[in-house]
């Protein structure tokens, strides 16, 4: 199985449908492809927390993620 099978997007109607646990990906920016788990949106909702697979959480533009397949 290739690591690109788990980067395949699933489509989503608008930012809300993210909820806490759901396994992202980073779908643009300079970190394209990093994979994380959405933790909530930041106090600017176009903003999120993502618990990134080396432990630390970061924030990123919504707009920037993903649903990851691995969900």
């Amino acid at each position: 199985m290739s690591s690109s099978s788990f980067l395949q997007p699933l489509p989503i109607a608008g930012a809300s449908n993210f909820s806490k646990g759901d396994k992202v990906f980073l779908a643009k920016g300079s970190y394209q492809g990093t994979l994380g788990t959405f933790l909530n949106f930041r106090p600017d909702p176009k903003w999120a927390d993502v618990l990134e697979q080396n432990s630390q959480i970061r924030e990123h533009p919504v707009e920037w993620l993903q649903l990851s397949a691995q969900n």
